[in-house]
């Protein structure tokens, strides 16, 4: 009787070690190995999912000028949303995953994806939720395929056993974290068992060239469940981001080896599942008939789309000895350095107020260009004077007081000529090869940020 193996895995990173270590020599992180039995049995037959097709593929070297290269013929689903984060559709044998908070609309949105691709035959494969629960979801969305099947069902062995007799052009998964396979002898959900059975997904996918959508779970710090190793196994990672309070949800591409890896998708949660939303500057900005001070709206770029959002400051005198600064959806720390610019250029006492920030909708914006209009209003609300709700603004702030140019600005002017905007304030160093005649908005270019204070506030 064979001997069983056991190894030791880290629970943060997914590194492999034969006997326990206090810290992970890889992540660094103390105390986060834990003993897994890595072989039941052997597996007399290979894989899972061998013998799927009759033609076999035998690997050979070939010059890489023999390989002719061609365009990916991809599988467009009625979501535009969708098919913008993967770069214009579902490439065939690609492996893609997908991760959110639980109750965010991950099973929703690719269940009404999976219902709406009637000319092909999809998969749902269901680890988590029963068939009725499914059925019932289905029926809340109205939606009917009768090439659409489900199966309930976590042992690897079985799912591929009922692939082999379906032949789907496309399969789902939720989740990866449920499923489990014989030959590993620990739980679902553990380190080695998401990497093996991710792995024979992935093997399956690029030989029978049929596209794997793998959703998945994330920690209570945000970061994907498993090993770190099951990102780097995936052609996409998507993360599903956004509260469950808000009607919007954030479908964004963190990694993508068919398209950009900075494309957002926005969608609204509704009765009928979700919808996508096709000019989301008009719902990140607030209909509101009275001016109000400490409100700038910034002209931004999330991957390939502009967007125009809403910036609302809030400054007011500290009753505690250390003044308070909360953000939510902006970096605290920049914010902290832009506090810095206007103590030091501009003369404002920060140091004894209160200051906080917040990006309307819920999204979370990295862009540099926010700078100006988060600038804007933070000292619309110190001086309690409503910024012109007519004035946009793109442009990142430096440490010296500039402003200054960002990428892609004629972009931002069209997005703010189209929502219409009379003014923009750039950076007087983004005039380089732009021709303002062919706007029908006023731009107004600025060096410093005194000079923006004293245009809109003197």
């Amino acid at each position: 009787m064979s001997k069983v193996k056991s190894a030791y895995f880290c629970q943060n990173c997914g590194y492999e070690s034969v006997k326990w270590v206090g810290q992970c020599p890889s992540c660094n992180q103390w105390n986060t190995f834990v003993e897994e039995v890595i072989q039941k049995e052997t597996a007399k037959n290979g894989n899972s999912w061998k013998n799927y097709g009759d033609d076999k593929k035998t690997a050979k070297t070939i010059s890489l000028n023999e390989i002719i290269s061609s365009e990916e013929k991809r599988i467009l689903t009625p979501d535009a949303e969708l098919n913008r984060v993967l770069g214009g559709g579902v490439v065939p044998g690609s492996i893609v995953l997908v991760a959110g908070e639980p109750g965010i609309g991950k099973s929703t949105l690719f269940l009404q994806n999976g219902l709406w691709l009637k000319d092909y035959i999809v998969l749902y494969i269901s680890g988590e939720e029963s068939q009725q629960q499914i059925k019932m979801r289905a029926d809340r969305l109205k939606l009917k395929n009768e090439n659409f099947y489900l199966l309930t069902e976590t042992s690897m062995q079985v799912i591929f056993q009922e692939i082999k007799k379906l032949k789907p052009h496309l399969v789902i998964v939720d989740s990866i974290q449920t499923l489990h396979t014989s030959f590993i002898d620990s739980s679902p959900g553990s380190i080695s068992q998401i990497r093996e059975c991710a792995s024979e997904f992935q093997r399956f996918a690029k030989e029978t060239n049929t596209p794997v959508f793998l959703i998945g779970h994330i920690t209570k710090d945000g970061n994907i469940a498993g090993p770190k190793i099951l990102e780097h196994m995936v052609d996409t990672v998507l993360q599903f981001e956004g509260d469950r309070h808000y009607a919007y949800r954030i479908l964004r591409t963190l990694k993508n080896r068919f398209g950009s890896t900075a494309e957002l998708g926005i969608y609204e949660m509704g009765d009928m599942g979700m919808r996508g939303v096709i000019n989301p500057s008009e719902i990140l900005i607030t209909q509101k008939e009275d001016q109000l001070s400490g409100i700038a709206i910034a002209a931004t770029i999330e991957g390939m789309r502009p967007l125009l959002i809403e910036v609302q400051a809030l400054v007011t005198q500290s009753v505690y000895g250390t003044p308070q600064r909360t953000v939510s959806g902006f970096d605290l720390r920049r914010l902290q350095l832009l506090l810095a610019v206007l103590e030091k250029r501009g003369g404002f006492h920060f140091g004894v107020k209160d200051v906080f920030l917040n990006i309307a909708g819920g999204l979370k914006v990295e862009d540099p260009s926010i700078d100006l209009a988060v600038l804007s209003a933070l000292l619309s609300s110190y001086e309690d004077v409503a910024v012109p709700h007519q004035v946009c603004f793109a442009g990142e702030v430096g440490l010296s007081g500039e402003i200054r140019a960002v990428n892609r600005t004629e972009q931002r002017i069209a997005e703010a000529e189209k929502l219409g905007f009379e003014k923009i304030i750039i950076s007087r160093y983004s005039q380089k090869g732009m021709s303002k005649a062919k706007f029908n908005i006023e731009v107004i270019p600025m060096g410093r940020v005194e000079e923006v204070y004293k245009y809109l506030f003197q």
